[in-house]
């Protein structure tokens, strides 16, 4: 059996997405900047895909930016608005993807803003008080806090932050990477300037994204040279890709309430299972807490063993794709920052299960069953 846990990387490729893709890779292939009629096929499905992600998330057209990613989407948002609105100071967290602590520490040593960090518990739960002190402090600041941890599934409140931002007049950027087709979102009822998706990360393909961009909020373009995307984004677009993105965000949309009854199966088994075949398992982050962590996510906190240092190897020996990390450095492979922010033992290992519509009971069984023959067989250390 092969098996593929590592749906918070990448997801495949919904098959009625690439139905929806190949007219525009193999019969439509005019550039949208043309005024002809190959141009104009291609313009025509560009904004319909636009209207159609719109809708989903109940913004204008308008508000729709089409990026090649996530992480181009979140520097879009931080370099587009920190230096032009003038806003001198940052906060985020340091459980951030590294698209958004990269990017706002570049800001920082660029001189354009200084950078204040949220504090967190021992399991990555934000302190919103801490925040609204910063903010009394600090009018007019940009605010750049995810939906949901990448790597321990922990969700934040960001309707709540969204509110507590809007108090303060802040610019409130949200990286939704990870809940994007898995989570309805209203901008409607969110108080935030900018979020993000990333097309494969719900079935779609890869290289293409989208900001959603508050009317009103006049960016800086990140890549200049053409007038694309408004002036917004310079380059050619990515038609087909856009076109996926669109198709995709829709079938998760029409799917959802489904696929996540179905994921959130999987994810209690895993807990259950994992429980009952490894002494001293633990869960990383709220991660085994339903109410407050990621559906598609379980991150696993496994005993201190000698194994850990090869443990995404051996499970790969055994056709079981998964990532991992530590709370440490260990030789060329660089520890994880979130586990190392939390605190986590260095000793014990770690293993994201990250699940889609696409995986099933009989997966979860077996990734926990070769899992627990390795430590079975392996002496933990004391």
């Amino acid at each position: 059996m092969t098996v593929y846990f590592d749906n918070a990387a990448t997801t495949p490729l919904d098959p009625e997405v690439l139905d929806a893709m190949l007219p525009f890779m193999r019969d439509y292939f005019g550039n949208p900047s043309s005024i002809h009629g190959h141009g104009r096929q291609a313009r025509a499905a560009i904004e319909n895909a636009r209207k159609s992600i719109a809708h989903l998330i109940n913004a204008a057209p308008a508000e729709i930016v089409f990026t090649s990613c996530g992480t181009e989407a979140d520097n879009y948002a931080a370099f587009g608005s920190v230096r032009p609105l003038g806003l001198k100071h940052i906060i985020t967290s340091r459980l951030e993807h590294h698209a958004v602590l990269h990017t706002t520490q570049a800001l920082e040593k660029c001189g354009d803003a200084q950078l204040s960090y949220l504090r967190h518990d021992a399991q990555g739960r934000l302190d919103l008080a801490h925040l609204e002190e910063l903010l009394a402090t600090h009018p007019r600041t940009f605010v750049s806090l995810m939906h949901a941890n990448n790597e321990i599934g922990n969700l934040n409140d960001i309707a709540a932050i969204g509110e507590i931002c809007s108090r303060h007049d802040a610019v409130f950027h949200t990286d939704t990477v990870q809940t994007m087709g898995h989570y309805r979102h209203d901008v409607q009822q969110l108080k935030t300037h900018f979020l993000v998706g990333s097309a494969h990360k719900f079935h779609g393909p890869k290289g293409v994204g989208f900001l959603y961009r508050r009317s009103g909020q006049n960016l800086d373009a990140l890549i200049h040279g053409g007038s694309q995307e408004r002036n917004q984004r310079a380059g050619t677009e990515n038609v087909y890709g856009i076109i996926g993105l669109a198709k995709a965000l829709e079938i998760a949309y029409r799917d959802m309430a489904e696929h996540q009854r179905h994921i959130q199966g999987l994810k209690d088994r895993f807990i259950e299972k994992l429980q009952a075949e490894i002494e001293g398992v633990q869960f990383n982050g709220t991660s085994a807490d339903t109410e407050h962590s990621l559906y598609t996510v379980l991150s696993v906190s496994l005993p201190p063993s000698s194994l850990n240092e090869m443990l995404l190897f051996n499970l790969d020996i055994n056709h079981i794709s998964v990532s991992g990390g530590s709370a440490c450095t260990s030789g060329a492979q660089a520890g994880s920052h979130v586990l190392q922010a939390l605190g986590a033992d260095p000793d014990r290992g770690t293993i994201r299960f990250s699940m889609s519509k696409y995986n099933t009971v009989e997966e979860v069984d077996y990734a926990v069953e070769q899992l627990a023959k390795m430590y079975r067989k392996e002496p933990l250390k004391v």
